[in-house]
């Protein structure tokens, strides 16, 4: 029987993860998923490929990932297969039997991110692993006007941190949005790719613009591609891949 490439769509927490990769001291969530995938499909090996790494305490609503697999079990059956194997923090939520020349990471064409910021003085039991708690007052209108400078074709190299190396740091967000949802504040980010933790620093610039530590204005900060005039990095924790297009 020949190999099927089978593409999933993931959810899950972070917070226990050293994050998507496999290392030797963890599985990851990748190392997760593979494990689950041999022992459901009975496979010596599964390589699972995905849309791209997400780091420690980062989660995901929408991870994309596909592997090839010699299985007689249909597909709409594999993610209850799964999530019988996978710890209850990480979910398959659909299958699909996709072309043998599809690549989860180099087929994507669009990301989305979210980030869940929680202005408030008083920490929240509930949102400590999935928000940014910021306790100073934020101008919340400031943040949405400037924001906006993101949208366009721009050289983000003063929001990446170092250790990556990348052919070009040029990007292009389709979709800036910062608005609030009861008593949160959400930044949706939507690009033809992300450099390493630019949602993060992104964040952490405009809450800093909002809280009038930053006095430039966010376009002037992406025209000067100077990391040092950039906000600090926001924590992992508040950070979901929403979704990948294809």
């Amino acid at each position: 029987m020949s190999k099927k490439n089978i593409k999933i769509i993931v959810s899950y927490n972070g917070k226990n993860y050293c994050g998507w990769q496999k290392q030797k001291e963890s599985l990851g969530i990748q190392g997760e998923l593979e494990y689950a995938c041999k022992k459901a499909f009975n496979q010596k090996e599964v390589e699972l490929i995905g849309s791209g790494r997400t780091d420690a305490g980062v989660h995901a609503l929408g991870q994309v990932a596909n592997f090839l697999v010699d299985t007689k079990i249909p597909v709409e059956k594999f993610p209850e297969i799964l999530n019988n194997i996978l710890p209850k923090d990480i979910s398959v939520l659909a299958a699909e039997e996709v072309d043998i020349d599809f690549h989860s990471r180099y087929s994507a064409h669009r990301k989305t991110y979210r980030y869940y910021i929680y202005p408030s003085k008083i920490r929240s039991p509930f949102y400590k692993d999935i928000s940014y708690q910021v306790k100073y007052k934020l101008d919340i209108d400031k943040m949405k006007n400037e924001i906006k400078y993101l949208e366009g074709r721009h050289d983000f190299c003063g929001f990446m941190s170092s250790g990556s190396s990348v052919k070009t740091t040029v990007r292009e967000i389709y979709r800036a949005e910062l608005y609030e949802e009861g008593d949160r504040i959400v930044v949706e980010l939507e690009g033809n790719g992300f450099l390493y933790n630019m949602v993060r620093i992104i964040v952490g610039t405009i809450v800093d613009i909002g809280r009038g530590r930053i006095k430039e204005s966010l376009k002037v900060i992406i025209q000067s591609k100077d990391r040092n005039r950039a906000g600090h990095t926001a924590p992992a924790q508040g950070l979901f891949l929403k979704n990948v297009e294809y």
